[in-house]
């Protein structure tokens, strides 16, 4: 396969659930790949789709009462599970409202454990075992620039050679985003950027996407696992990422963090190193260039 049709290929995920490679449907997949495929699109991009203002403006769409009418087509058409919601699917005021919706306690129970750590958001995730050494985040040959995506040398030095994980999360996920472990949280800082797709359609032709989109890094001193990182990235037509816990307070494995407004979006958490090793299953599907999906609040890893 050359390179060309490595950026073409359809998106494919190992589903821990199923036990099966399965193939993405992707909200919006034809103007991705225009967007980020063809000249004419990445100048659109370039322009207004990755600008703040655009987000904003969607995302404003979205709050509008007669965006919930896109309600009940959306749950049809992507098979999301109303059982789980914490509120009826006729509540919602506005697709915002259903976007970032809350879900029954029961239907993401909280893997148990004190070396235990678990996948902080519903998504696709990609496991990095060293940050500083791999070179195929969704396409061979780029490599991640960690001091640019923590806004921080102090921070990249600290977390050199460490494991990262990152969660992505499509439209049709659950959206609101958890602590993959207990410890004391500092406030969240905004790291401002400009807002093009997290998709691994674009992600495949640009990797520093991620350290170039608005992003919020959070700092949690854990228990047991040293310090670790939080950072939630925005990504085009997300209206917002808003955090919902006390900063500079004890959290515990599995609490509410906060959500995203509507938008696909991604989370990453980062441990330093020899802290943890992730589960084998995504070190094998990593291996292969390939995300696992899995759900909030499963394991992902054990301290070492």
């Amino acid at each position: 396969m050359n390179q060309n049709e490595q950026f073409e290929a359809p998106i494919e995920f190992f589903n821990r659930h199923s036990g099966e490679v399965e193939t993405e449907s992707v909200y919006g997949e034809g103007f991705l790949r225009w967007a980020y495929g063809n000249p004419l699109g990445r100048l659109t991009v370039a322009l207004a789709v990755k600008r703040l203002w655009f987000s904003r403006w969607y995302g404003w769409r979205m709050d509008r009462p007669a965006s919930r009418e896109k309600v009940a087509p959306f749950v049809r058409d992507y098979g999301v599970d109303v059982a789980e919601f914490a509120a009826d699917v006729d509540s919602f005021g506005s697709f915002n409202e259903f976007f970032y919706r809350s879900l029954k306690p029961s239907a993401r129970p909280i893997a148990s454990g004190e070396s235990v750590v678990t996948f902080p958001a519903d998504g696709r995730h990609l496991a990095v075992a060293d940050v500083s050494t791999a070179d195929s985040f969704y396409i061979k040959g780029q490599r991640f620039d960690l001091a640019k995506f923590l806004g921080s040398a102090r921070l990249a030095a600290e977390f050199e050679g460490g494991s990262m994980l990152i969660s992505r999360l499509c439209p049709v996920d659950y959206h609101r985003f958890h602590f993959p472990v207990a410890g004391r949280s500092g406030a969240a800082r905004t790291l401002e950027g400009s807002l093009r797709s997290v998709s691994p359609l674009a992600l495949r032709r640009k990797l520093s996407i991620l350290w170039e989109n608005r992003r919020m890094i959070t700092e949690v001193e854990s228990d047991g696992f040293g310090k670790m990182i939080v950072m939630e990235v925005g990504a085009t037509c997300v209206g917002g990422m808003h955090q919902t816990y006390q900063p500079e307070s004890q959290v515990e494995k599995g609490a509410s963090k906060g959500y995203f407004s509507f938008g696909g979006s991604c989370v990453t958490t980062i441990y330093q190193p020899g802290a943890i090793r992730f589960d084998n299953d995504l070190l094998a599907q990593a291996a292969l260039g390939r995300e696992i999906y899995a759900k909030m609040g499963e394991q992902c890893g054990v301290l070492v």
